[in-house]
């Protein structure tokens, strides 16, 4: 195995384990909820829920071909002419200012971090930290990461999970941003104004 069948599936492992599963935990134990907020309707929301969890399985089968089964990883289409070793040491950047990023923008949100949208619950506006310079940091990073990994592993599976992800996330943002009107009203709206959807 080479370094990138190593460090991929670990360091995608512990984005996952550090920055959902850990923060959802510390979260649930802060405050007794759940912080995925996803259901099982039929509603728009919903919907992207299972999207997502679909974009993070085909993802580990696009690592596990590369990183296990290397012999059946022309299945998956690599872009030959994307496998150039600066790509590659991109992507392990971007991994790792995603990681960063993420991190930080999750701490900074404190106990109105949720995945998904509580149409139950009203949580605080977060706006400073990152969120100066960002209405959606968290998704940001995510946006990063997805790329990231489709640099060191360009095949027509990671490709189309990076575009099927910017589009979900794109109507996810939309989505929260009519439910934060809704909500906050007034104060969200001049936060808007101040402060682009992405950077």
């Amino acid at each position: 195995m080479n370094f990138y069948q190593v460090f991929l599936p670990i360091a995608t492992l512990l984005y996952l384990l550090l920055v959902f599963v850990l923060r959802s935990v510390i979260l649930w134990k802060q405050t007794g909820v759940n912080p995925f907020v996803f259901g099982n309707t039929e509603r728009a929301h919903d919907y992207i829920g299972r999207v997502y969890k679909v974009m993070v399985f085909g993802t580990w089968i696009s690592i596990g071909f590369y990183s296990f089964l290397p012999t059946l990883y022309s299945i998956l289409v690599p872009i030959d002419y994307l496998e150039v070793e600066w790509l590659k040491v991109s992507g392990i950047s971007l991994l790792a200012i995603s990681f960063l990023w993420t991190s930080i923008a999750q701490y900074q949100m404190s106990k109105s971090w949720r995945i998904g949208i509580d149409y139950e619950e009203k949580t605080d506006l977060v706006s400073s930290g990152l969120f100066k310079y960002s209405r959606n940091p968290i998704f940001l990073g995510v946006l990063i990461s997805y790329l990231g990994t489709f640099l060191i592993i360009p095949n027509i599976l990671s490709f189309s999970i990076f575009l099927v992800t910017f589009v979900t996330i794109q109507t996810q943002v939309r989505l929260e941003e009519e439910y934060l009107e809704n909500v906050q009203g007034q104060e969200y709206i001049n936060y808007k104004k101040k402060v682009n959807r992405w950077l």
